[in-house]
């Protein structure tokens, strides 16, 4: 079985994404960290040596291999991952399930505010203007999220409940 999260930065795609494969006994695979160790540099440097489109292409092919792979796997992708090329229909086409860890806008903006450091895409955002800059990241990718076979809304659940959740949809 091969399950695919995703959702936007902070939605917990990694951190459900692991204590679900520990519940099922199956393997987790973080997309952004499987790169990163295919490249031997991070997704920062990728992207600032070679540019998003190299990027793009890569996170595609990395994709396509990690799915398929015979393994029982569950993917966290990066937030961007499904909106880009043919990945979403990718995800459909070769994983058993997709869910989309659904968070409201201001769930959103209090996750990213307190890690804003390790998130290149908002570091140099003010606080103030991180809820206009998600509502309008969120409208564009949305449509893509929404194309998964389950959405669970994820706000004001803890990461077990999530988990629980997500065994009760399989």
């Amino acid at each position: 079985m091969k399950i695919v999260l995703v959702g936007y930065m902070a939605s917990g795609k990694s951190t459900v994404g692991r204590l679900l494969a520990s519940h099922l006994q199956m393997e987790f695979v973080d997309l952004d960290d499987y790169i990163e160790a295919n490249q031997k540099k991070t997704i920062k440097n990728i992207f600032s040596e070679n540019g998003e489109i190299f990027f793009r292409k890569l996170e595609h092919q990395m994709l396509k291999e990690v799915l398929e792979k015979e393994e029982s796997t569950i993917i966290s992708t990066g937030g961007g991952t499904p909106c880009y090329g043919t990945n979403m229909a990718t995800i459909l086409e070769k994983a058993d399930a997709s869910i989309y860890l659904d968070l409201s806008i201001p769930n959103l903006v209090n996750r990213i505010s307190k890690e804003k450091e390790n998130r290149p895409l908002v570091k140099n955002i003010l606080d103030a203007e991180l809820p206009e800059f998600i509502g309008k990241h969120l409208f564009e990718r949305r449509p893509y999220y929404l194309q998964s076979k389950y959405i669970l809304d994820c706000n004001g659940k803890d990461v077990e409940t999530v988990v629980d959740k997500i065994k009760e949809l399989l």
